[in-house]
């Protein structure tokens, strides 16, 4: 009997062995635009006009970039800065476990949020590294229903934005708990981790402000202290630096890491010239295509999560070289420069007027909730630069999304080719707006 055991159990063991695990096959989904529109910012640029003159709007760049340095109070309300417990409620939110969040969260978010303090540090400040700008004072993400199209991964409302090392800020108060400070940034608020920040006293950010200021063009190079090769953070473009002296190769800048106690330690960093530049760059072919192609790289990441962009930090970033400030989301970007309702009119009417009217590498394009960059025509269609998460489709009565998650051209009727394509859902037939942000009302 202990054999005929020993042999049945062997059978088993090597039946399961040599039995064939198949794969499980992967599914392409091929995006027309993609294969049939030049994903090359080069082939769209050749037709630029390579003396735009912008000099009234690039020398307000400094102004918008530094103002929350020179404010004495939050530039708003306690009770405006909490929307978010209006917007977001116990029964239609999901956490990270995609479960529903209950009462008991939300209260200690508030609780945590210790609104009472609010305005009573009033501290000029600036990041020391790359963070999350969050609504709550957590990392927990807050989700919508994730069993539906668009939303769930990678959409967490509680990710606002995310701002890169040596951004000023304006700091409002400590979280209950002292491990986050609520922070007014010039694009965005939030709160952000307190061993992100420094604190700052006003003769330094007014010697700053002064000094001559180098602009980063391209992103992820590791910048180091120059005295002993720490590692202080990674490059990302449109970031700022105020100069201190440069030589050949190199630019030396003012940076900043932490002391004790939130306070600053100076430091100085060694730039390469081959990834920043003093001063704006023209809005021009060369510098087009150098900034935008190292935009291209980028994936989708809502709110940056992921140290990623979405559609409105892509055009934000891109355009901080050229000394275009722009805000941080689609709709205030769209109020930027002179704006052209697109509201009530046909699709065609549309095509007319973008391309009467748009400036290839000047005009943005909104709908709710996207923005994008027009750059020019292909094959008589109109082509654009944005980074999309995806593309909508309905089947059957039931919403879905194509992902395509990263910067790319197309036209404004991507997914035409996909299986649930409905016209009511393409870019073109929601347009809102068009604003060239190179000329003024």
């Amino acid at each position: 009997m202990k054999y005929l055991l020993i042999f049945v159990f062997t059978f088993i063991f090597i039946g399961c062995a040599q039995k064939e695990v198949k794969p499980a096959k992967k599914v392409h989904i091929e995006i027309a635009d993609l294969v049939n529109i030049p994903q090359d910012i080069a082939f769209f640029t050749k037709n630029i006009d390579n003396n735009i003159s912008i000099y009234n709007i690039q020398k307000e760049y400094q102004r918008h970039y530094f103002k929350i340095w020179n404010i004495k109070k939050p530039p708003e309300t306690v009770q405006s800065i909490q929307w978010s417990f209006y917007a977001y409620k116990a029964g239609s939110s999901y956490g990270e476990n995609l479960q529903l969040l209950n009462n008991s969260f939300f209260n200690k978010m508030h609780e945590d949020s210790n609104f009472d303090a609010f305005a009573t540090l009033n501290k000029k400040g600036l990041t020391i590294r790359h963070a999350s700008l969050r609504v709550f004072p957590t990392h927990r993400p807050l989700l919508k229903d994730p069993t539906q199209a668009g939303e769930g991964f990678p959409f967490d409302y509680l990710q606002n934005s995310s701002i890169e090392a040596n951004e000023p800020l304006f700091i409002s108060h400590y979280s209950k708990n002292k491990e986050w400070v609520y922070v007014f940034s010039n694009f965005a608020s939030g709160w952000i981790e307190t061993h992100d920040v420094v604190f700052l006293e006003d003769e330094y950010t007014e010697m700053w402000q002064k000094a001559e200021q180098i602009f980063i063009t391209q992103d992820d190079v590791p910048i180091f202290d120059s005295e002993d090769g720490s590692f202080l953070f990674n490059s990302k473009i449109g970031m700022l630096f105020a100069l201190l002296e440069e030589d050949e190769e190199n630019y030396t800048v003012l940076t900043v890491s932490n002391y004790k106690k939130s306070e600053a330690l100076f430091l100085k960093s060694r730039i390469s010239k081959k990834i920043a530049h003093k001063g704006v760059f023209s809005l021009n072919k060369e510098y087009l295509e150098k900034i935008m192609n190292g935009i291209f790289d980028t994936n989708y990441g809502w709110g940056g999560i992921y140290n990623q962009r979405d559609c409105s930090s892509t055009l934000r970033d891109m355009y901080a070289p050229f000394g275009i400030w722009l805000p941080r989301n689609s709709f205030q970007q769209s109020k930027i420069g002179t704006t052209i309702s697109l509201e009530n009119l046909s699709d065609e009417e549309k095509i007319k007027l973008i391309k009467e009217k748009g400036i290839p590498f000047q005009t943005l394009l909104y709908k709710k909730g996207h923005i994008v960059l027009y750059v020019g025509t292909y094959h008589d269609e109109i082509i654009v630069f944005h980074n999309m998460w995806g593309i909508k489709t309905t089947k059957d009565g039931v919403e879905g999304r194509v992902v395509i998650g990263k910067t790319i051209l197309s036209t404004l009727k991507i997914g035409k080719n996909q299986l649930g394509y409905n016209e009511n859902n393409t870019i073109l037939r929601n347009l809102k707006s068009m604003n060239i942000l190179t000329k003024k009302l």
